[in-house]
C-alpha cells in the first residue's frame, strides 16, 4: 500500500480549443474533468496499473464532492478530510498542436484546526503503507514547516516518506529526512540556488539535498531522461520519446519507481 497526501488537490477541466485568441470568443472542441493534484496523480497512476494506493485529500464545498466523486469513480481509495472552503479549481486551454495555456487558483485557506485534521488522519492511515508520499504545493493557511514535521512523524512509525514539492517546502521537508525526495529540474535548481546546465551539475545538487538529509533524490529532467542518487551510486535514464506535454509526467515516473520498490531497477545504467 502507498499512501498520499495532497495538500491543495483540485478539480481540471481541460478544454480543447482550434486556437487560443486573446480577446475572442471561443467554442470548445472537446472538454474533459480530473481530479488533479501531485499525490492524486501518483494515487491515479499507481491503481490503474494494479497497485493498492490511498489517498489523503483535503475537500470542502460542492467542488469537494466533485472531486470525491471523480476519485471514486477510478475506484481510488480515498479519505476526505471536509473544509469549510471549496476546493480549487483548475483550467487547461490545450491547442492541437499541444500549446497549453493554464490558469490555477490558488486553494483554499486551512484553519489552523483543518490542518491538525488533516495531519492526524493521514498518520491514522500509513499502518498497512510502505510509502507515504507528501505532493504537491501547500494551500493558504499551511506553512512550510508543515511536510517537515510530517516526515519525522511518519517516519517514527515505521513507514518510508517521499516528498515531492518545491520552495521552502522542498528545503524545510529534506532537512527533516526523507528517504526520498522527486524534484524537477526547476525546483532543483531553486533549491540549490543556481543552474543546472549538465547531469554533474544535477547530480552535484541532488549531492548537496542528500547532506542535508535526503535518503535519495529522483530528479525527473524532463526530456533529458532522470537521475536518481542514492547510497548505493547513481542512475541515469533517458527512454527514447518525443516529449508532447510534461503535465503529470513527473507523478507517473515517482509512482513507477515507488511500485517497483523504491530503489533503483537494474536495467538502469550506473553513471
Amino acid at each position: 500500500m502507498i499512501v498520499t497526501l495532497t495538500a491543495n488537490p483540485s478539480v481540471d477541466r481541460t478544454v480543447e480549443l482550434q486556437r487560443l485568441e486573446p480577446g475572442s470568443l471561443h467554442r470548445a472542441l472537446g472538454v474533459t474533468v480530473q481530479p488533479g493534484g501531485k499525490g492524486i496523480n501518483v494515487a491515479r497512476a499507481l491503481v490503474s496499473n494494479g497497485f493498492n494506493a490511498r489517498a489523503v485529500v483535503p475537500a470542502g464545498g460542492t467542488e469537494g464532492d466533485h472531486l470525491i466523486s471523480l476519485l471514486r469513480d477510478q475506484k481510488i481509495d480515498v479519505i476526505r478530510i471536509r473544509t469549510e472552503k471549496p476546493v480549487r479549481s483548475n483550467i487547461s486551454l490545450v491547442e492541437p498542436d499541444a500549446t497549453v495555456t493554464k490558469v490555477n487558483e490558488i486553494g483554499p485557506h486551512l484553519s489552523s484546526a483543518e490542518v491538525r485534521a488533516l495531519t492526524e488522519v493521514l498518520l491514522a492511515q500509513v499502518s498497512d503503507a510502505q510509502w507515504a508520499v507528501l505532493a504537491g504545493s501547500l494551500p493558504p493557511g499551511m506553512d512550510a514547516e508543515v511536510y517537515a514535521d510530517l516526515v519525522g512523524r511518519l517516519a517514527a512509525t515505521g513507514v518510508k516518506v517521499a516528498v515531492d514539492t518545491s520552495g521552502r517546502a522542498l528545503l524545510a521537508s529534506v532537512k527533516a529526512g526523507p528517504a526520498l525526495v522527486k524534484p524537477n529540474l526547476d525546483e532543483l535548481e531553486e533549491a540549490v540556488d543556481r543552474r543546472l546546465d549538465t547531469l554533474a551539475d544535477v547530480v552535484d545538487a541532488a549531492q548537496e539535498l542528500r547532506s542535508l538529509g535526503a535518503g535519495a533524490v529522483l530528479a525527473s529532467l524532463g526530456g533529458r531522461g532522470a537521475v536518481l542518487v542514492e547510497d548505493a551510486g547513481t542512475w541515469y535514464a533517458n527512454a527514447s520519446a518525443v516529449p508532447v506535454s510534461p503535465v503529470g509526467a513527473g507523478d507517473a515516473m515517482l509512482a513507477g519507481f515507488l511500485a517497483a520498490g523504491g530503489r533503483a531497477p537494474r536495467r538502469w545504467p550506473k553513471e
